[in-house]
């Protein structure tokens, strides 16, 4: 059902990860969605913008629009509704209101139609619809440079919560970019805002208020002053957590020596925070790259600290862009891939939509859990272990064959919490089926290898 050139593309998976069904939206031009959102009456708000003119769209303003779709929950058109001026406005987030109406963010260069106030370059551009898509009010926010905004969540109070890029000096801009996080009553009036970054390059993809009336903030840096403390390659995760009045309570660099940015963060059901993106890295806290990006989830505690991460993808570009809590506690992860190997295990040409569900770390009686061997069966002469342990102890790792006998030991040693990634020399093993045992003083795991 393409339209032409790039069309909305919105999916339905049932809880297997099985089609339910498909529809392509859009018209003869370019037409990218950025964000959806289910809404209370099973159906679905989807936004991002278009080119086009025609198949599905009406009323595009010149350039690029917002465009705002709704569907049923069958994936059926209930309206649409093209919002701009003549130059370029890109929607990158929405969610439903309290009200029943929605709340748009991104990002606008126009001055006339829909859009009103521009201070220069791109501006953040949010609107309030109500419930039919018709604007209650939108808000032009700025410098005399650009500035994008990323995410947008309606807070406990009615107003709301933006988060962005900000390459504008008159928003307080402590260098190239900065995250610029903007606070608004429920009428757009501006309440308080906040640069955070360096002098470097840095730019917040994803915002959400925390239970205790905060925000938690995800992004990346390439900065190593002012309030981040410390960058391990050319960018990083930054995560950064707000007082409710936009005050800095603490912020984290995550990656290794390349690039790694973060594109979607959620707090988890135990106060901690789980986080998706990208990463180019092997080194640092990234561990298992199969090559070039992979999916990046990090698992981080309530105050910041890190709990665990895992790489996802293949030989080939791999990019997280959103990630959500299950109510089994897992985690799903949508985003793109052009590989079909390692952890990709089909592809139907160039970049594919990629969906994974994970599982978290359940942590058993012995206070170890996600242990994995891997690659599995092991090649070669080396075999890597990682697992994750939820409390300080001693960890006695071993190697037993079919028939019982412990054939590699590597003693008990003291461990600390944390996700631990081990090479093991196994060169001495003849081919065949393993047991690896990890023992800790509350119990034991074990999981099943093959040497081949």
């Amino acid at each position: 059902g393409n339209h032409g050139y790039y069309d909305y593309w919105i999916v339905k998976l049932d809880a297997n990860g099985s089609l339910s069904w498909q529809k392509s939206l859009g018209g003869s031009e370019d037409d990218l969605a950025t964000a959806i959102q289910r809404c209370t009456d099973g159906g679905y708000i989807v936004a991002g913008y278009s080119r086009s003119i025609d198949g599905n769209i009406t009323g595009n303003h010149g350039d690029s629009d917002y465009w705002i779709v709704k569907l049923d929950a069958d994936g059926k058109l209930v309206w649409q509704k093209s919002l701009g001026g003549s130059e370029q406005d890109g929607a990158t987030a929405i969610q439903q209101c309290t009200d029943g109406g929605y709340i748009v963010a991104g990002y606008s260069k126009s001055l006339d139609g829909d859009v009103t106030g521009n201070h220069g370059g791109f501006d953040y551009w949010i609107v309030k619809l109500d419930a039919d898509g018709d604007i209650d009010w939108q808000k032009s926010l700025g410098g005399s440079d650009d500035d994008f905004a990323t995410s947008i969540k309606q807070c406990t109070d009615g107003g709301y919560i933006v988060a962005g890029a900000s390459y504008s000096y008159g928003t307080g801009n402590n260098g190239w970019a900065d995250y610029w996080i903007v606070k608004l009553d429920s009428e757009g009036t501006l309440v308080w805002q906040k640069n955070f970054g360096g002098s470097e390059e840095d730019g917040a993809t994803a915002i959400q208020q925390t239970t205790d009336g905060g925000y938690i903030v995800a992004g990346y840096s390439s900065s190593t002053d002012g309030e981040v403390t410390e960058n391990y390659g050319i960018f990083d995760y930054w995560i950064i957590k707000l007082a409710s009045d936009g005050t800095l309570v603490w912020q984290k660099s995550l990656g290794g020596s390349e690039e790694e940015k973060a594109t979607a963060i959620q707090q988890t059901t135990d106060g901690g925070y789980i986080v998706a993106g990208r990463s180019w890295s092997i080194d640092g806290e990234v561990t298992g790259n199969q090559g070039l990006y992979d999916y990046w989830i990090v698992k981080l505690a309530a105050n910041g600290i890190f709990v665990w991460q895992k790489s996802l993808g293949g030989s080939m570009i791999d990019w997280a862009n959103a990630i959500q809590p299950c109510k089994d506690g897992s985690y799903i992860v949508a985003g793109w891939s052009n590989s079909i190997d390692g952890d990709v295990t089909e592809n139907y040409g160039s970049g594919d939509v990629w969906i994974v569900k994970l599982k978290d770390y359940a942590v058993g009686t012995s206070g170890i859990s996600g242990l994995i061997v891997f690659p599995n069966p092991v090649v070669g002469n080396t075999m890597h272990v990682e697992y994750y342990l939820s409390a300080a102890t001693e960890v006695d790792i071993r190697i037993i064959d079919v028939l019982g006998r412990c054939v590699w030991c590597a003693g008990a040693e003291p461990e600390t919490v944390g996700v631990y990634n081990r090479e093991l020399d196994v060169a001495g093993l003849a081919s065949g089926l393993y047991f690896l045992e990890i023992r800790t003083k509350q119990g034991t795991e074990i999981v099943r290898w093959v040497k081949a």
